[in-house]
């Protein structure tokens, strides 16, 4: 969207049915299940507007938690696939709890990609990976509710990017990825790379690429 999708509030309800932008079987690119088959159920909208993202989540339609479950089940059907990944845009802007429930009892594993920001109840048992923005000229505050869930941190930098030069000081107690932003200019990208190679090497956290662009899938 790169920064011009509208920002959109966070929505009350049953969870009964959601805004879905796609549904779709993929591998895992980034982050902690690198490289695991998973299913990636896309919410529509997101409460930030980042300038990098290059994730389309506006054109959504409204669908059913069935309608969820049973195309996520017949996705899955052949295949090994029991990881369930559910994105955005942010999937804590709309009630996902009654999701979450559904596809745990059909003995998917949920992972949750959250810009921690937002927060609706979800199970014990749902881990989140999260990629925090600077907002306002600063990293925003992870809320504490969105923490207990969080297995994972991916951080986002950038050589050109204000802000984005470095990662937080912060005291984390979980892993930490560090991840070159793609700015869809070959030297722009490699010296990011190289910032993102020096940062990790520096505090020891884990380098993260975006494997599904390079083997060109969703």
């Amino acid at each position: 969207m790169f920064g011009k999708n509208p920002i959109r509030p966070p929505e009350k309800g049953d969870g009964t049915s959601l805004k879905v932008q796609s549904i779709f079987l993929t591998i895992q690119g980034e982050g902690p299940y690198t490289g695991y088959p998973a299913l990636f159920i896309r919410l529509g909208g997101c409460n930030l507007a980042c300038s990098f993202c290059d994730t389309e989540f506006e054109e959504f339609t409204e669908k059913t938690v069935e309608e969820i479950v049973d195309e996520a089940k017949n996705l899955t059907k052949d295949t090994k696939c029991s990881l369930v990944v559910i994105t955005g845009g942010e999937p804590f802007r709309q009630p996902i709890e009654l999701l979450c429930k559904k596809l745990i009892a059909e003995n998917y594993k949920i992972q949750i990609e959250s810009n921690g920001t937002l927060y609706q109840e979800i199970p014990d048992e749902v881990e989140v990976v999260c990629s925090p923005k600077i907002v306002n000229g600063k990293y925003h505050t992870i809320r504490q509710d969105v923490e207990k869930h969080i297995v994972a941190y991916k951080f986002l930098v950038s050589k050109s990017l204000n802000g984005y030069d470095n990662i937080p000081n912060w005291d984390f107690a979980k892993k930490v990825y560090v991840q070159p932003i793609d700015e869809y200019d070959e030297k722009m990208n490699v010296e990011n790379n190289k910032l993102a190679m020096e940062i990790a090497t520096r505090t020891g956290y884990i380098f993260s690429v975006q494997i599904h662009k390079f083997v060109g899938i969703e």
